[in-house]
């Protein structure tokens, strides 16, 4: 299954990304993150590896993201693994303007398991929902977010 979602964020194109590469930052834009490691590779360099814990319903959920492609400041690619299902996700970003950053993230789902083939063709809507929630959770922490440059600037 393949699909796009895309959300305008009122934050500089460089804030956003640095928010996004910080794994400490998760756990305030995504529901039931509770921990990563760092597995293998350079920290934030392609090929690199992260576990990623995550804890729904009281069931723990581990999957592996792995950096597959990075432009500074235009595209950040990871795949992520985990039992029964690759995700492969591209992210795009652009700066409208100096304060205004649009992403635009492509996933595609594959299921390696019939459990999981029969759970996305019986609820494509749930992943596609999920997949906008962290979009849009994501926009309200980076919008609301106060950084030491704008605490130096209102002082």
């Amino acid at each position: 299954m393949k699909y796009t979602t895309q959300i305008i964020i009122n934050k500089p194109l460089y804030e956003c990304l640095d928010l996004l590469e910080d794994h400490n930052s998760k756990k305030h834009w995504q529901d039931g993150f509770e921990s990563f490691e760092h597995v293998s590779g350079d920290l934030g360099k392609v090929g690199s590896k992260m576990r990623l814990n995550y804890v729904f319903d009281k069931r723990k959920i581990s999957l592996t993201e792995t950096i597959a492609q990075k432009e500074l400041g235009k595209t950040f690619h990871v795949n992520y693994n985990m039992d029964g299902m690759h995700n492969i996700q591209e992210n795009y970003f652009e700066a409208l303007d100096s304060n205004t950053t649009k992403w635009v993230s492509n996933n595609e789902f594959a299921p390696t398991r019939f459990r999981t083939r029969m759970m996305l063709l019986l609820m494509p809507k749930a992943f596609k929902k999920q997949s906008k929630k962290y979009l849009v959770d994501f926009k309200h922490f980076a919008e609301n977010i106060t950084t030491s440059k704008q605490e130096d600037e209102t002082t």
